[in-house]
């Protein structure tokens, strides 16, 4: 499967950084670098870093829950090939679209930084849960899953919020712009689907 391609890419990167192997402050994200130095790569490369085994762990699991859902019907609905090739294209350009909002935001910030492939895996989950909308999400101390369509509205509500209050080192707004972007990206691809996502929900 390319998801596991993907997460075996990303967790090589991501703990050589950890070993000391590869240098972390030469490929994450940092504002400043981007838009007044022109290191343009730092949007893509700061998906394949993370802070801690722990952060590590968290997103590959979850690219690994809903990653496959997302290939599958990317490839039942476009073929095999172009399916493939357009679920790569969401994770890849997923990662740059997500830190958007914070390279305009921290432009003239040198102390910005930011690592983690937060923002696409936000992008594939709403993917899934796009194709998929009465699926069943766990959540941190309920031991029931929530469907989709519950669980989509209120992480985009709590992604704003917690993006508002600034209280934390969590990237809030990477996690909201990504989840946006993996709902506009399947439907911009074919609109259709929107009314597989109703058929779904309704049926």
């Amino acid at each position: 499967m390319v998801t596991v391609i993907l997460i075996l890419i990303t967790a090589l990167v991501s703990i050589l950084c950890f070993a000391g192997k590869l240098n972390i402050r030469r490929l994450l994200f940092n504002a400043y670098a981007v838009w007044h130095q022109r290191q343009w790569y730092r949007m893509l490369t700061h998906g394949l870093v993370h802070a801690s085994w722990g952060h590590l762990i968290f997103n590959m699991l979850t690219l690994l829950f809903f990653g496959p859902v997302v290939e599958e019907y990317f490839s039942r609905e476009f073929g095999a090939v172009p399916g493939i090739t357009l679920y790569v294209v969401l994770y890849i350009t997923a990662i740059a679209v997500s830190s958007i909002w914070d390279l305009v935001k921290h432009r003239d910030d040198v102390s910005y930084n930011a690592v983690g492939a937060s923002g696409a895996i936000s992008a594939i989950l709403f993917a899934s849960i796009l194709f998929e909308p009465k699926m069943g999400i766990y959540l941190y101390l309920i031991p029931i899953p929530v469907p989709g369509y519950i669980f989509a509205p209120l992480y985009l509500l709590y992604c704003w919020f917690m993006a508002k209050r600034n209280r934390d080192n969590i990237g809030h707004t990477a996690h909201f712009w990504g989840a946006v972007y993996g709902l506009l990206f399947p439907l911009v691809c074919n609109p259709s689907i929107f009314r597989h996502f109703l058929t779904r929900l309704l049926g």
